[in-house]
């Protein structure tokens, strides 16, 4: 494999030194870029762009060919997987996803079967490798997947959900029942992730995130300790080639403590949570990447400068850091804007490292 020119993120995902902060943004390729949306344009619908891996690899490009980020992420969805187990994926126009055969009992739990990577969900894994040719050692591919929580609130709603009507219900008056869906969507999860290193993945990250709607008893038993099991059950390797692994659980700053202990390198903050304080209950166990509201890129570019050095003064001197938005960008934000974060990010860190 070529050798990365660019390896900030990985060092500080492993609490190494590094000469200045690394930054990207979760969505990074998305609707707010005007090539994102030409190239949406010419798939024809959102499906056909994730499941055609020329086309996804040349979204995952576009925010790394405009900006100086320091990290790409496979351009795909997190609902690929359930996808995979046979739920019929489709998107309603203003509705966002929806599954044609939602879980709702045992027998369709019995149903589902862990699928095959290569063969079920192998465009993914094309586009895995064709952007790893593509990017030829610029910056490291982070890969990825939904939590099995997240998951299954999806495949148990039937699509997006307000209130998790359903699941809640499941939850509480069937959780040996819910507890025999975790599972299999964990399995289908670890065998993803894997699939994904084989590919080429140099990073990965779980995001949970529907954790935050859970009950202070329920997310450890429901979501954290299956996020742990997938932690404990990759193949990421040893030493240095060890794949790290961030686990970003939205609205899950009460938890800082146990998800340390979970078997990841790193937490994702959302912007509700010190950065500060997580890292002194953390303390060096893992990195911790976020924060900044993604709504403050709307801000002008002065404000926009004095919200990142605050991010930055926030976490400290020191290594372990990863900054990111605390959610996905806007697709209103501008171009510019995102411009002015990450520039501002790489000059402003400087003086904490070293």
């Amino acid at each position: 494999m070529t050798e990365l020119k660019n390896d900030r993120l990985l060092r500080a995902l492993r609490r190494q030194p590094v000469d200045v902060t690394p930054v990207w943004m979760m969505r990074q390729a998305g609707r707010y870029l005007p090539e994102y949306r030409a190239t949406r344009k010419k798939a024809g619908n959102f499906l056909t762009l994730c499941k055609t891996p020329e086309l996804a690899c040349e979204v995952t490009l576009q925010p790394v060919e405009r900006f100086p980020l320091d990290a790409a992420i496979l351009f795909s969805d997190i609902l690929t997987v359930p996808d995979a187990m046979g739920l019929g994926l489709y998107f309603e126009a203003g509705e966002g996803p929806r599954f044609r055969r939602p879980v709702r009992s045992a027998a369709d739990v019995d149903r589902l079967g862990v699928p095959d990577p290569e063969q079920d969900l192998g465009y993914v894994m094309d586009t895995v490798r064709l952007i790893r040719r593509e990017l030829d050692g610029r910056v490291p591919l982070i890969g990825f997947a939904g939590s099995p929580w997240t998951l299954a609130t999806y495949m148990v709603e039937g699509g997006g959900s307000r209130d998790f009507r359903r699941i809640k219900g499941m939850l509480y008056e069937q959780p040996a029942l819910l507890h025999r869906l975790l599972d299999v969507v964990t399995e289908a999860v670890t065998a993803y992730l894997d699939a994904q290193i084989a590919a080429g993945a140099q990073a990965l990250m779980l995001f949970d995130t529907w954790g935050g709607v859970l009950s202070h008893r329920a997310f450890p038993e429901f979501s954290l300790q299956y996020m742990a099991r997938i932690a404990r059950g990759l193949h990421r390797g040893t030493g240095e080639s060890r794949i790290p692994l961030i686990l970003f659980t939205k609205g899950g700053g009460q938890w800082l403590e146990a998800m340390a202990d979970a078997g990841a390198d790193a937490l994702g903050l959302d912007w509700t949570t010190s950065l500060g304080e997580a890292r002194r209950r953390v303390g060096d166990r893992v990195a911790l990447q976020g924060n900044l509201d993604p709504a403050a890129l709307y801000a002008s570019p002065e404000t926009i400068r004095r919200l990142v050095a605050e991010v930055l003064s926030d976490y400290g001197k020191g290594n372990g850091h990863v900054f990111n938005l605390g959610h996905g960008i806007h697709p209103q934000i501008p171009p510019e804007h995102a411009a002015v974060m990450i520039d501002a990010v790489h000059e402003l860190s400087r003086p904490y490292h070293g």
